[in-house]
């Protein structure tokens, strides 16, 4: 197994209050696409203990595929590459969320720390921690807070989302979010811009850790 020596090179940005976060959501119409009023993201926001938290939307409510176009990078959309069509199906794996539209995800981390582990091995390293795997659609919530925390040779794995295959088998593939550099099939006018796609279960990625969390409460 990899090195687990803690990077502490990198300082992360503090997540805003939760206030900002709801007006942020708002700004971006997450609330509609969720089904919610801008009120109740406001409601919710201002009624909920959470300092250094990350507001999240159910993914039953904000989808990855509705949620990644609003990532921008450069002035640039994000998007989910055009192998990964089933992306919404890939639901919560070893984690358990809040029965609630809106819920908090406190102690995000990035797990810099894991880069060049596998998934297979990174996810009992983590329980072991007492920390459970960001869903993709959390990820992507906390870049659309925070767009920063997505940077070059430091991205991350969203391994709490994952797809069961109609035989029970877990599908091999596993949510990533890092930064196209436009080769290929995501073409070179994405160059830059934030980019949702996978990588299998068993492989390691130098550049990419693994994000986690403490806990999610409503």
């Amino acid at each position: 197994m990899p090195d687990a020596t803690p990077d502490t090179s990198t300082v992360l940005p503090a997540l805003p209050a939760l206030s900002a976060q709801a007006e942020r959501l708002i700004e971006l119409g997450v609330h509609e696409i969720a089904g919610l009023s801008a009120e109740e993201i406001r409601t919710f926001a201002a009624e909920t203990d959470g300092e250094g938290a990350l507001l999240a939307v159910h993914p039953d409510r904000a989808p990855a595929s509705a949620l990644a176009p609003l990532l921008r990078r450069d002035g640039k959309p994000g998007f989910v590459v055009l192998d990964m069509p089933d992306v919404d199906e890939f639901g919560p794996f070893a984690v358990e969320l809040p029965d609630a539209p809106l819920y908090v995800v406190t102690g995000v981390d990035r797990g810099d720390h894991m880069a060049n582990w596998s998934p297979d091995e990174a996810l009992p390293a983590l329980t072991k921690e007492d920390r459970t795997p960001l869903l993709l659609t959390e990820g992507i919530q906390w870049v659309l807070q925070e767009p920063a925390v997505l940077e070059r040779s430091r991205c991350f794995m969203t391994i709490g989302s994952r797809l069961r295959k109609p035989n029970g088998s877990m599908d091999a593939r596993t949510p990533a979010i890092w930064i196209s550099n436009g080769s290929g099939r995501d073409g070179r006018e994405r160059r830059n811009a934030p980019k949702v796609g996978w990588c299998w279960w068993n492989n390691r990625h130098t550049w990419l850790g693994f994000a986690s969390t403490t806990g999610r409460s409503s």
